[in-house]
């Protein structure tokens, strides 16, 4: 499976990518959103998890600009934020149009139970 992370931190990008390789995953990574609706519309990932703040583009928008898309308007996406009160997941999941929500930090046993096929 191959998932896509975009996020500006590089501790944060590394610390998911190395979570997601030791379950087996494939990881393409990215600090921004710039060109990645062309890259997704390309290559098929299982989940693009994308981090909501980040200084050129924030995930809300580029989520938005996903969905708009008709090639891309499928993708799995998982909001990956510190942000955790009930408002903002409420928000992340029904308004912004994500799939999924995971509060940062990540570990493998919560991608585990993410990830697991239906």
């Amino acid at each position: 499976m191959k998932v896509l992370i975009i996020d500006d931190s590089s501790v944060d990008r590394h610390h998911l990518t190395s979570l997601l390789e030791s379950l087996g995953y494939e990881v393409d990574a990215y600090s921004s959103t710039q060109g990645v609706i062309n890259q997704v519309s390309q290559q098929a990932y299982d989940y693009l998890f994308l981090d909501i703040v980040m200084p050129e583009q924030d995930g809300y928008k580029f989520l938005r600009e996903l969905r708009a898309n008709p090639a891309t308007a499928n993708q799995r996406v998982v909001l990956y934020s510190s942000k955790g009160t009930p408002l903002e997941v409420s928000y992340g999941l029904k308004r912004s149009g994500a799939n999924h929500y995971m509060v940062k930090p990540a570990t493998k046993e919560k991608l585990a139970t993410l990830l697991q096929p239906a």
